[in-house]
């Protein structure tokens, strides 16, 4: 069972850290007495020692299995496990010399851990334990064994053989300090700088929802004004139908042009239909093979002279899924900047293609056109830009907000034999069924 997901400065987190830490102290701990006692032949309290480890290791273990339960990490438990640690490390020192061993100034690990993750409060409190630990093992500690007796044929000046041992200790402490501190202070930039792009990414968001929220704006006045203007094209149309029945060249775009005309009704009165749907939140249930036909004819009846290839897997959703208007705009926003750009290179053919799997259902569109711009994609639909000459670069952006409130992604490749491949990936959790 995976551990959960966790912030990067939570309690959780440090509590996973110190677990790991602790696995690195016992293997470290374990090597650093075993060639004390059996390399330098050093008589230290090995069995005592190796005991100590033993329950930091047992303790480890316990830690690793509370992780894996569901219930929330406190500060004041990380408190409990720091104490744990503190409480090993002085029970190891006693036996090692107390404050003259040069490992004594691992104490220092837990604050640095402790003051990138817990309150003051708290804080302060592993703060005191760390201190009453260094104080206690400063009076009271059994002291290193003389390793003047043990100094080769007296070769070596007991006292300069007292120092050398003391200097490696230092020197070896110093490695492990800077590796830590290096290692966390590196973790701390890194999740930093993970917040500046996250919050840059949500000012950029927030200003993409203002400028869709004052076109949608405008688009709701221009839709109310269009609509005298365009029946009154109806109008004159069906007028001028009826004066000139017989003259089949006008009669044909007359005919064009009263078709046209009702399209532009329809978008108009499909624009109001979908705003009441989103702010009643309305949603149709349909299979993933319907909601392709769907966007299809849609589409073919926008742009008749564009030739659309449809890839449906056969192992398609076959349940129905909630479709909400915007996912079919955005999909027709799509299909539409293809056929575009597929007729930059005087093509007329688009790919529409969709699969469903276990957990996500993905959507593609391609084109045959020159190719997204790297600036297009980079900008991801967070500012309204376009590839195309007079766009608005309206479609990506709405697109965009469209999936991100539907939790999905969308990701635009070029094509191996050209063009794009818009790539619209959508969490079935995020799809569910209408209830019948």
């Amino acid at each position: 069972m995976p551990l959960r997901p966790r912030t990067p400065h939570s309690p959780r987190a440090l509590a996973v850290t110190l677990a790991w830490l602790r696995v690195c102290a016992v293997i470290g701990q374990l090597v650093t007495v075993l060639a004390v006692a059996h390399l330098l032949m050093l008589p230290i309290a090995e069995a005592p020692l190796l005991a100590g480890i033993a329950a930091l290791a047992a303790f480890d273990v316990f830690v690793w299995w509370r992780l894996r339960q569901p219930w929330p990490v406190g500060e004041t438990e990380v408190v409990v496990h720091l104490a744990v640690d503190t409480g090993v490390l002085c029970y190891l020192l006693y036996l090692t010399g107390g404050a003259t061993n040069p490992f004594v100034s691992l104490y220092i690990v837990p604050i640095a851990l402790a003051a990138m993750t817990l309150s003051p409060r708290h804080l302060a409190a592993s703060v005191g334990i760390a201190c009453l630990g260094y104080f206690v093992v400063l009076l009271w500690h059994e002291p290193l064994p003389d390793i003047a007796s043990h100094a080769m044929h007296g070769a070596i000046d007991p006292t300069t053989r007292d120092f050398n041992l003391h200097v490696l200790g230092m020197a070896v402490n110093f490695a492990i300090s800077a590796v830590l501190l290096g290692f966390f202070i590196w973790r701390l930039a890194r999740d930093l700088r993970r917040r500046e792009t996250l919050a840059q990414r949500e000012r950029e968001r927030a200003l993409r929802d203002e400028g869709i929220l004052a076109i949608a704006t405008q688009a709701a006045g221009a839709a109310h004004e269009l609509n005298t203007p365009l029946s009154t094209i109806r109008t004159l149309v069906g007028e001028l139908r009826r004066e000139h029945p017989t003259d089949t060249p006008l009669g044909e775009d007359l005919a064009l042009l009263a078709g046209q005309a009702d399209r532009c009704r329809d978008i108009l009165r499909e624009l109001v239909q979908v705003g009441s749907a989103q702010l009643t939140e309305q949603a149709q249930a349909q299979t993933l093979s319907d909601f392709v036909a769907d966007c299809a004819e849609r589409f073919r009846l926008l742009r008749p002279a564009i030739t659309l290839d449809i890839t449906l897997a056969d192992v398609a959703h076959p349940a129905p899924l909630r479709i909400v208007p915007a996912l079919r705009h955005a999909i027709l926003n799509l299909l539409n900047n293809a056929a575009d750009a597929s007729a930059l290179t005087a093509s007329t053919k688009v790919e529409f293609a969709a699969r469903a799997g276990d957990t996500d259902i993905v959507i593609e569109v391609r084109d045959y056109g020159p190719g997204l711009p790297q600036f297009v994609r980079e900008a991801a639909g967070l500012r309204f830009v376009s590839a195309k000459r007079d766009g608005l670069g309206l479609g990506l952006a709405l697109t965009n907000a469209t999936i991100e409130r539907l939790h999905g992604s969308v990701h635009a490749d070029s094509a191996p034999s050209g063009g794009t491949v818009t790539r619209l990936t959508l969490p079935l959790s995020a799809l569910r069924a209408l209830p019948q």
